[in-house]
């Protein structure tokens, strides 16, 4: 056989080149520039409204529903005026909060000299302590080297991270798992990192957290809008006291070791099929009082003595309730009234100023080592201060020969 000249080549190799760079560029955009958005099972927060439209409006108030959302200069929190947008390190580097064509960056600078630029692509945090920001490379995500705390009105370091601008912490789909309704993950389990399908992420954590993918219950109830009994959907007030503390442990029980994909539990299920979980007495003076709540308050004595205390006893999942002291007392006073032998014994107050405000005695706040960054100037962290859910009775000389009447 005539062996083939190079010239005859050319055409052939030219063709396995355009392939190739076919190849990498769908590799680059992969199903993100697909038309169908659908998510399998799930409807979306907006599919809602039609038919709870008062629980919807109220629900879009709350930290779950504002604890993610595409970034925009109009949610980021933080300023981009030039004299407030620069965090400034002490190795000499900046990091600039700057609007580029109508999008928010961060940028960090070496002696004025650009060094790197990141978009930020997706707000994470509600803004009640603060906002911190993800940025898209290709299909996986990253945490950005600055932070909004909210309260110093001001940019600071990123919880945890060093010194200098660091763009390299990557985002996982656990981390999703608690600050989104659903993330569909597009790599292989052990890949990393973990690469997404950015046209199908629900931002938010929304109705079908706590209730179900719910896109065959829409379209059952479009299709017979006559029934009265809502069908395919999870009613919480079915769930058992375990089932319930499950779907909030999800996210407000500590750092679980899972041991199936990330957005496989879903709510009426048992967290024990999804994740290693510790099932010892937990001690609270270990455990810090940001992000699990659940620990502290399984170590709780009013948590010990009830059959029937959940997160929703306290907590209207559905409203912003956030600093009302006063309604959550009132909550506790459903075990508690002050003629009961429930009720606190401090006499140093009348009962009608506790019965207002037992939280901040039982329930301080309390400064959290998760949660601590350092602010423009500073040398020691500043930390955040988040309500304690360890019920207990305060350390204060007057209390200590009361009797515990938790």
């Amino acid at each position: 056989m005539k062996p083939i000249s190079l010239t005859n080549r050319r055409p052939l190799l030219l063709a396995l080149l355009l392939l190739a760079i076919a190849w990498m560029l769908a590799q680059c955009v992969g199903s993100d520039t697909k038309a169908d958005t659908a998510i399998a099972g799930y409807a979306g927060d907006a599919a809602c409204a039609s038919c709870h439209q008062d629980l919807f409006q109220s629900h879009r108030q709350t930290a779950h529903h504002l604890t993610s959302m595409p970034a925009s200069d109009k949610n980021v929190l933080g300023s981009f005026l030039a004299d407030s947008n620069t965090f400034q390190y002490p190795s000499g580097h900046q990091v600039r909060m700057e609007i580029r064509d109508g999008k928010p960056f961060q940028v960090a600078y070496l002696k004025g000299k650009e060094q790197e630029v990141r978009r930020m692509d997706i707000v994470i945090g509600s803004g009640a302590k603060g906002q911190s920001f993800l940025a898209w490379n290709r299909r996986s995500l990253y945490q950005l080297p600055i932070t909004y705390f909210s309260a110093a009105h001001t940019w600071s370091n990123s919880p945890g991270f060093p010194p200098f601008p660091d763009f390299g912490r990557v985002i996982t789909s656990r981390c999703m798992e608690c600050h989104s309704g659903y993330a569909q993950v597009v790599t292989a389990p052990g890949v990393e990192p973990e690469k997404f399908d950015r046209s199908k992420i629900l931002y938010g954590v929304g109705c079908e957290r706590c209730h179900g993918p719910a896109a065959e219950h829409v379209a059952f109830h479009q299709q017979n809008p006559e029934a009265k009994t809502a069908q395919h959907i999870i009613n919480t007030a079915h769930l058992s006291r375990q089932q319930s503390l499950d779907a909030c442990a999800l996210c407000h029980g500590g750092r679980l070791q899972k041991t199936t994909a990330s957005f496989s539990f879903v709510a009426g299920g048992r967290l024990g099929d999804h994740f290693v979980v510790d099932s010892t007495p937990p001690d609270p003076q270990t455990i810090d009082v940001h992000g699990n709540q659940y620990g502290l308050m399984r170590a709780s004595k009013c948590f010990i003595k009830s059959n029937t205390l959940t997160c929703n006893s306290c907590h209207n999942s559905h409203q912003n309730e956030r600093g009302n002291t006063l309604l959550f007392s009132q909550r506790c006073m459903s075990c508690h009234q002050p003629q009961s032998a429930q009720f606190c014994t401090f006499t140093g107050m009348p009962k009608a100023q506790l019965k207002a405000n037992c939280i901040d005695c039982h329930m301080p706040l309390q400064s959290s080592k998760a949660i601590a960054v350092f602010l423009p100037g500073k040398t020691t962290a500043t930390a955040a201060s988040i309500r304690s859910h360890w019920v207990s009775l305060p350390k204060q000389t007057v209390f200590r020969n009361a009797p515990n009447r938790f």
